[in-house]
C-alpha cells in the first residue's frame, strides 16, 4: 500500500460485510482514519480489531435520521472533521411485480435511497469544510450497473439505484463548484451478501445460479476503485465508474 489517503478521515456505511468491510480496510490501510457504520454490532468490532489502529465502529441504522446525525457527532468527536464519505449500504430484494412484499419495497427505499441521503446530509458541512481549506473532499456512492440496465423482478431495485445515480449527477452539480468531487461507482455482479434476504427463495436460488454461471468481482475489486476514485489529486473527480465481470460484458 501507498498511504494515498494519509490524514484523511473516512466513513463508510455498510461496512458490515462485503464491499463496505473491503473498503474500509482499503482506506485505513491507505492511512486513513475510519469509521465503520452499519446495523450488526458484533460484526463492526471484529472489523475494527482486524483493521487495528484510527478506527471507529459505530452501530447505526442509517434509514433513522436522529440515529445518522448522532453517529456523526459521535464521529467527528472521536476521529475529527471528515472528508471521505463512502454511502455503501444497500439492500437488494427481488420478486414478480405483484407477489412482492411492501415491506421489502419499503426496506429498499429506506436505505439504498433515505439512508444514502441521510448520510450525504449528516457530512455535508464537514465535506464543505475540507474542500474550502484546499483540501480533498469525496462524496462516494456505490450504486449499481442496475441503475442503467433492465432486470426483470429487480424493478424496485433498480429504481432505487437510477435515483442514486440521477441524485449523484444533481449533486455533483451542486457541490462539484464547491470543491467536493461527488462520484458513482456502479458495480456489476459482485460476490458479497447482497440478496441473501430475499423472501422469495426462487429468486434467492436464481441469484445464486446466476452469479455461479461467470467469473464474479470480489468485494476487494470494488475497494480497489473507490481508494482509486478518492486518491486522485484534487482537480479530478471521477465522477461515474462502471466496474463489471470481464464475462458481463
Amino acid at each position: 500500500m501507498t498511504e494515498t489517503l494519509a490524514g484523511r478521515t473516512a466513513v463508510v456505511t455498510g461496512a458490515t460485510s462485503g464491499i463496505g468491510a473491503a473498503t474500509a480496510k482499503r482506506l485505513a490501510a491507505e492511512g486513513a482514519s475510519v469509521a465503520l457504520i452499519g446495523r450488526r454490532e458484533a460484526r463492526l468490532k471484529e472489523l475494527s480489531q482486524d483493521i487495528g489502529t484510527r478506527v471507529l465502529p459505530v452501530a447505526t441504522d442509517i434509514s433513522d435520521w436522529d440515529a445518522v446525525r448522532a453517529a456523526a457527532a459521535t464521529i467527528r468527536a472521536e476521529l475529527g472533521p471528515v472528508d471521505l464519505v463512502v454511502a455503501n449500504a444497500g439492500v437488494m430484494l427481488a420478486a414478480p411485480f405483484e407477489q412482492a412484499s411492501t415491506v421489502e419495497w419499503n426496506e429498499m427505499v429506506g436505505t439504498n435511497v433515505t439512508g444514502l441521503l441521510y448520510t450525504g446530509r449528516a457530512f455535508i458541512d464537514d465535506l464543505l469544510a475540507a474542500a474550502a481549506a484546499g483540501g480533498r473532499a469525496d462524496l462516494v456512492h456505490i450504486g449499481s450497473i442496475g441503475g442503467h440496465t433492465v432486470f426483470p423482478n429487480y424493478g424496485v431495485y433498480t429504481a432505487t439505484k437510477a435515483a442514486v445515480a440521477h441524485l449523484t449527477r444533481n449533486l455533483r452539480a451542486e457541490l462539484g463548484p464547491r470543491g467536493v468531487r461527488v462520484k458513482n461507482i456502479e458495480p456489476g455482479f459482485v460476490g458479497t451478501e447482497l440478496g441473501d434476504g430475499m423472501r422469495d427463495a426462487g429468486q434467492r436460488e436464481h441469484l445464486v445460479r446466476w452469479r455461479d454461471s461467470l467469473e464474479i468481482l470480489t468485494s476487494e475489486d470494488i475497494a480497489d476503485a473507490v481508494a482509486y476514485a478518492a486518491a486522485a489529486p484534487r482537480r479530478v473527480n471521477i465522477a461515474e465508474m462502471i466496474v463489471v465481470p470481464t464475462q458481463q460484458g
